[in-house]
């Protein structure tokens, strides 16, 4: 365990109600065959994440930092900072909406309250926890309760009899049935966490302070790998035992009826620890985004990013109460998740491409600025979720 680092806050991340939400849509409704985007969007975490790691290893900056020094010609550079500002900002209340949403679900689903008591009742406790810094002791077990169910998704995938053929089909042949648009963006959009970039860029600061540059860079890839394919592997079995459980069976896939995917190992207790389960990734996730965009937004700006500063604190409680508030009056939880991991998806492309700017600054990395190939793999990532976002834009105004 010395040798995990921010790596594994990546994968706690995008391991949140949004994910398992969308993940169970995706195999619920379309089988096996959208694991191709499971599979694009991991390489993508990955790749973009070892770009941030590096970033704040080599240069000492965080992302936001480095930012506002890329751009000589200062309405460029306020604009960029302005984008990118608007794009974390309005992408972390979308996300928040959904994690307070998720959260919500489990709630109502073991208690008599109405939805929007469940998300004003959990927004309520997330603000206490991060403005009293209650947080620091509650989080290692929400966190230990997300991995109990993690795990439980993968055994249970080995157990129901995967058609292994479906999936290879599925992860290696790219389609896109009818329909399925939403799913891909919102799969992408879960996985590829812009506001992971910004905090992985300063949090390898802290892991690896004092340690050999060229030590450093090799364990913080291996940390990213290991801990971006661990959480691969946990939405592909959310996904495999969705798909066995509802996709062509007659089922009916509901908020409500998620947890009989887990039912084959956990029989009628399912729907209490599927509860449970999402409460704790739902507060886990409610709690770092907020503070995620914090972080991201006074770097940006150039404001110190400590708790007692009250812009810092304007921030990630701006973000809080928008998302309790969308998902207060959000009808439908699964859709309301869906559609916030959809704008993380049509805002990764802005993120995405001012990092591979300021990868390639010779004067900030020297040696250690991107290579050729790192260059190819980033540009294609954005060509795609770019082009996918578009289409989908395309889509709406054309109805």
């Amino acid at each position: 365990m010395r040798r995990f680092g921010p790596g594994l806050l990546v994968t706690a991340a995008f391991i949140g109600p949004g994910s398992i939400a969308t993940a169970s849509v995706a195999g619920a409704n379309f089988g096996f065959v959208l694991l191709w985007a499971l599979l694009f969007s991991l390489i993508a975490t990955t790749v973009l994440q070892e770009m941030a790691a590096r970033l704040g290893l080599v240069s000492n900056a965080g992302l936001a930092e480095a930012l506002r020094t890329t751009f000589n010609n200062p309405v460029i550079n306020r604009s960029a900072v302005a984008l990118v500002v608007a794009a974390i900002g309005v992408g972390n209340a979308a996300y928040e909406a959904g994690n307070i949403s998720g959260a919500a679900l489990g709630l109502q689903s073991i208690t008599d309250f109405s939805a929007a008591t469940c998300a004003v009742a959990l927004g309520l406790t997330a603000a206490v926890l991060l403005g009293t810094s209650g947080y620091k002791l509650l989080e290692p077990v929400l966190i230990i309760l997300v991995l109990i169910m993690s795990s439980v998704f993968v055994i249970t995938m080995f157990v129901v009899g995967v058609d292994v053929s479906a999936l290879l089909q599925g992860l290696l042949v790219p389609s896109l049935p009818d329909g399925s648009l939403l799913t891909v963006i919102a799969l992408i959009g879960t996985t590829v966490v812009p506001y992971n970039l910004f905090l992985h860029a300063s949090l390898v600061q802290e892991k690896w302070m004092g340690v050999d540059l060229s030590t450093a860079l090799a364990e913080s890839r291996s940390d990213t790998l290991l801990s971006i394919g661990l959480g691969g592997l946990i939405t592909l079995a959310v996904m495999s035992t969705a798909a066995v459980a509802f996709f062509d069976t007659g089922r009916a896939f509901s908020s409500s009826s998620m947890a009989t995917q887990l039912e084959p190992i956990l029989g009628a207790s399912a729907n209490l620890f599927f509860a449970l389960g999402l409460i704790a990734a739902g507060l886990t996730s409610a709690i770092t985004a907020p503070l995620a965009a914090a972080y991201a937004v006074s770097g940006a700006m150039g404001w110190p990013t400590n708790f007692s500063d009250q812009r810092f604190r304007a921030i990630w409680v701006a973000v809080l109460i928008i998302g309790t508030i969308f998902a207060a009056i959000g009808t439908k939880p699964i859709t309301a998740i869906l559609f916030a991991q959809a704008a993380n998806g049509l805002l990764l492309p802005i993120v995405a491409i001012f990092l591979l700017i300021i990868m390639n600054r010779s004067d900030l990395l020297g040696e250690y600025r991107n290579t050729f190939l790192a260059n190819l793999i980033g540009g294609v990532v954005v060509v795609i979720v770019t082009v996918l976002g578009v289409f989908k834009l395309v889509k709406v105004f054309a109805m």
